[in-house]
């Protein structure tokens, strides 16, 4: 399909530029055969009761780095990790970076790059081993944001907060898998009060996520693989749930892409552990969800080519057209729409 397709115009008014307050305040645009304006504690009077929502409990590190080569200052986003002490990371600018040079973050802390890519990604070792790099991360690194979400250089400490689910546990994501930020404990208790299920996944999101499609036709693009692990109780829960007739609700894009990974061709998760890269477009079978809980996407992205394939391209753009219409929240920090598989998927 022409990326072209999935275009669409969000005023610069509605890209959210901090969560709402309290989380589970914001709001939900319920789409099934209709479209419906609700809130996100409007969530167990939709779902039912042995319906299972399925949660990605990665942990974003702070995975922005600012250091120098000679005298020249460099950013990196680490993207994807490759060992213990070394990781892939988009760097900017990468113009005249090359193999062998030497980028410094501190007068103790510092990396070597092995490698470069088209596209300013370049493969870092660095100097320390994984809990000591860590350790390093948390003391001078920043939370890789979003490049729309406007903040000073040296970043918000509130992020630090906002930007992690309450369920956040396994660290290695450079982006939030977003759809879990709006759940606090008072909605995941009323939740278990209607009986409705929950289970966690881990997906770690990697900064291809940030990454526009830069090509013109769906065909064409390559996307990010990103490391996931699904383990056999998980499995097994999900399993007995859908045998049952019950409703898989990924929460987000990434526990949704992980659960189609995961999938056999009758719907049965197998147990994961490894890389994915699906690329979902209109047109894919979805194999095990019935609905997700997503945010609102940016025009012509992969994510936004993901709930078209899932809703239908016709259906979501007229989704997105209500809630621009009606002031949604949109992006990272915005609000959540609940999408129903569209009918014969």
């Amino acid at each position: 399909m022409k990326v072209s397709d999935f275009d669409f115009a969000v005023p610069q008014e509605l890209i959210a530029q901090a969560p709402a307050s309290p989380r589970d305040s914001s709001r939900l645009l319920h789409v099934d055969e209709t479209i419906t304006d609700l809130v996100i504690t409007d969530l167990p009077n939709i779902l039912s009761r042995n319906d299972i929502l399925v949660f990605n409990d990665t942990k974003v590190i702070p995975s922005r780095l600012v250091g120098k080569r000679r005298n020249a200052n460099v950013e990196v986003t680490l993207s994807k990790q490759v060992s213990g002490n070394s990781w892939w990371a988009l760097a900017r600018p990468a113009r005249k970076l090359k193999a062998r040079d030497i980028l410094e973050f501190s007068d103790e802390f510092f990396a070597e790059i092995m490698e470069k890519r088209v596209g300013g990604e370049v493969l870092l070792s660095f100097d320390r081993q994984q809990q000591e790099l860590m350790a390093a991360l948390h003391s001078l690194g920043k939370l890789p944001l979003p490049p729309y979400i406007r903040r000073p250089r040296g970043g918000a400490v509130q992020d630090f907060e906002d930007y992690q689910t309450i369920f956040a546990l396994k660290e290695g994501a450079v982006a939030a898998p977003t759809a879990g930020l709006h759940f606090t404990e008072n909605l995941m208790s009323k939740l278990a009060a209607r009986g409705i299920l929950t289970t966690f996944v881990t997906l770690h999101v990697g900064a291809g996520t940030f990454l526009p499609v830069k090509v013109k036709d769906t065909d064409q693009h390559q996307m990010h693989a990103e490391w996931g692990e699904i383990d056999k109780n998980t499995a097994d829960i999900i399993n007995d749930a859908h045998n049952s007739g019950h409703n898989i609700v990924p929460v987000g894009s990434t526990s949704l892409r992980l659960l189609e990974t995961a999938a056999n061709p009758n719907g049965f998760i197998e147990p994961f552990m490894g890389e994915t890269d699906l690329f979902i477009t209109p047109g894919y079978r979805f194999k095990i969800a019935d609905k997700m809980l997503t945010n609102f996407h940016l025009p012509k992205s992969t994510l936004f080519m993901l709930v078209a394939a899932f809703s239908g391209l016709g259906r979501i753009k007229a989704a997105y057209t209500h809630a621009i219409n009606q002031n949604y929240r949109f992006f990272s920090y915005g609000d959540a729409c609940l999408l129903k598989r569209r009918v014969g998927e």
